[in-house]
């Protein structure tokens, strides 16, 4: 099993739909939303408001959940899934769940409760619970096919900070792709990165981004 993780700035990319069509029916695939405009909300919200960072981290998941569901409805063969017991059963039946993370986060303590903590991270976090085979961060971003360490891509703020923390520091590897990629899923789920970038731990000699 591939967690797929759709970056929220896909929202406003011509390829969004050839990514949903891409991976509907896929019974090796979960995806996992970013938060997209729906998390952009919240952050304005909390500026207005001046709640706390807990109870925007709460907000925040759930627009995740609101991108998830728009998503699921653009597309057959994409359904909501909360439970790990439901990914798996919705594989199984040749499905690809689109995950809901409300339930299963708020449920572990462990889990920062800030703005550091993106769906980058829970992606792997879910990934981790699944013992998935590697985690995929589909991107708007300027990224060169190849190897990149991974403080390179924090640095440069196309990952979130705790993502190292969340694939058990290599355990889980992480590829990303653009948002014009679509067509070299297959080839990266056949073990052929392709146009993937590859992070790793250790600095390459060439930049990232």
């Amino acid at each position: 099993m591939w967690i797929v993780k759709i970056g929220g700035s896909l929202t406003a990319s011509k390829h969004l739909r050839a990514w949903l069509a891409a991976l509907a029916g896929r019974h090796d695939v979960v995806v996992v939303p970013g938060g997209g405009p729906f998390a952009d909300q919240v952050r304005r919200v909390q500026r207005a408001m001046g709640f706390d960072n807990a109870t925007a981290h709460e907000l925040a998941l759930l627009a995740m959940e609101q991108y998830g569901r728009a998503l699921c409805a653009l597309q057959p063969g994409l359904t909501p899934a909360a439970s790990l017991s439901e990914i798996r059963a919705l594989a199984y039946c040749g499905l690809t769940p689109v995950w809901l993370p409300y339930a299963l986060t708020m449920a572990e303590p462990d889990l920062p409760r800030t703005w550091d903590l993106t769906s980058d991270s829970l992606a792997g976090w879910l990934g981790e619970q699944l013992q998935a085979q590697a985690l995929v961060l589909i991107k708007v971003a300027p990224l060169r096919p190849g190897p990149v360490a991974l403080d390179t891509l924090i640095r440069n703020a196309i990952v979130d900070p705790l993502l190292e923390s969340f694939t058990d520091s290599g355990r889980l590897p992480v590829y990303l792709l653009g948002d014009a990629d679509a067509p070299a899923l297959d080839d990266l789920l056949a073990g052929r990165p392709g146009r993937a970038v590859i992070a790793q731990g250790q600095s390459p000699e060439r930049p990232a981004v």
